[in-house]
């Protein structure tokens, strides 16, 4: 009974001992020449010095080299893989192209690459860092990739590029200049974490993406922050915006997410942009700084708010629809810096609703011209009494359970303290 199970061990075992160590030399080739001759399982050292690219990987093999540096020729990819179970680490990787159509990236992880690792690798000066186009359960971990400002925005790649590639884990990664920092098109199930991007249009930008974690990532001083579009059902928890142009968080066709614990600090134009987003919930975020904290439109409908703190914001929201919508959970509300109103029961919750916005605000907002007339005692007569008759206003945002301090919303501080 036992035969069947020492058949196979006798097999594994010569083949195990079969894998070494192969030492390659930067002369010219001699990177092609060690791929073509290595054995399933061999391990490629590389010495100190420039390797010549491009290369393709057709088998399981692992490549490193801490000194060494795979120069491509400034077109194509450098480094191509299709054979399952590849290890590249501790690597520089340099030199591809500039063909967007072509993808040419540092490294391609395509269909069969499934289950590679790519961790400790620097990726400078090339158009894509890592394009992961097809490969299954492949991991992205702890490199360095710096794209190319030299071309216009519309001409740069992604760091990170994801199609068709579910199990993928992507975490602990420096993405600086170019266009995204990640950019995921048709491609679910996977969790992305611990990143941080600089000097990008997009520092996270999913496009139908479905059953994605998204968690603990800084964006730091790019365009936008996090960009969810046309996706379904994500994790978003404790990312951190800092100092993003224009959105911290923009939603748009995003249904069913969670967003906890996320924080903007320093925003610009919106701390967060709902735009035709629904059955979402948003809890215990902190939103500071921004000219809006947040612009909510286009139908969304059926989301939460509970537990977030909008700061500081010099328009707290905007929303221009008709239909009244209720911002807490029922019992829970949302903290607001210029909500001025009594506590008397001393249990956290203030003793009166609030409205962030009337007639005039939208007023001004479909017809800018008006706000010549900010100043005329029409309007301003108009302004209070809605404020003290609500029953005059035609609807809008209103939270009934508005909390008197922001508690614990946003990024623990022991995350992103800066």
């Amino acid at each position: 009974m036992r035969l069947p199970g020492l058949t196979v061990l006798a097999v594994l075992i010569p083949l195990a001992c079969q894998a070494g160590r192969i030492d390659v030399a930067p002369d010219p080739g001699a990177l092609a020449a060690a791929i073509a001759a290595a054995e399933p399982g061999d391990e490629l050292v590389l010495s100190e010095g420039s390797h010549a690219g491009p290369v393709h990987i057709d088998k399981t093999l692992s490549l490193t080299g801490p000194l060494a540096r795979i120069d491509g020729p400034g077109e194509g990819s450098v480094v191509t893989v299709t054979a399952p179970d590849v290890t590249i680490r501790d690597l520089t990787i340099t030199g591809a192209g500039k063909s967007l159509a072509d993808l040419d990236s540092g490294i391609r992880l395509l269909k069969g690459a499934d289950g590679a690792l790519v961790e400790g690798v620097t990726l400078t000066g090339n158009l894509i860092g890592i394009d992961v186009h097809g490969a299954k359960d492949a991991t992205l971990r702890g490199n360095t990739i710096e794209g190319r400002n030299d071309l216009r925005v519309a001409e740069r790649g992604p760091g990170i590029y994801v199609w068709n590639s579910p199990g993928l884990l992507v975490e602990d990664n420096s993405v600086a200049m170019g266009r995204d920092g990640v950019f995921i098109t048709t491609s679910d199930k996977a969790v992305y974490r611990r990143n941080t991007f600089t000097d990008l249009r997009y520092a996270f930008h999913s496009m139908y993406a479905n059953r994605i974690e998204v968690t603990d990532n800084v964006s730091r001083g790019n365009d936008m922050g996090f960009a969810l579009m046309y996706s379904t059902r994500l994790l978003v928890e404790r990312n951190l915006s800092v100092g993003d142009i224009n959105h911290g968080f923009f939603m748009n066709f995003a249904n069913r997410a969670e967003l906890r614990h996320n924080e903007v600090r320093n925003g610009g134009e919106k701390c967060v942009f709902i735009y035709n987003s629904n059955f979402n919930l948003f809890e215990s975020n902190r939103f500071a700084g921004c000219g809006i904290g947040v612009h909510y439109t286009a139908g969304s409908q059926d989301n939460v708010l509970t537990g977030n703190a909008f700061m500081g914001n010099r328009t707290q929201v905007k929303y221009v629809g008709t239909t009244w919508l209720e911002w807490s959970d029922g019992e829970t509300g949302n903290y607001w810096s210029d909500h001025v109103a009594f506590d008397v029961n001393g249990d956290g919750i203030a003793d009166s609703p609030y409205r962030p916005n009337d007639s005039i605000d939208r007023l001004v907002w479909s017809q800018p011209a008006a706000k010549l007339l900010m100043g005329a005692p029409a309007m301003q007569l108009v302004r209070w009494s809605q404020s003290r008759f609500p029953g005059l206003l035609p609807g809008g945002v209103i939270d009934s359970h508005p909390l008197t301090s922001p508690g614990a919303a946003g990024v623990p501080a022991t995350e992103h303290p800066t």
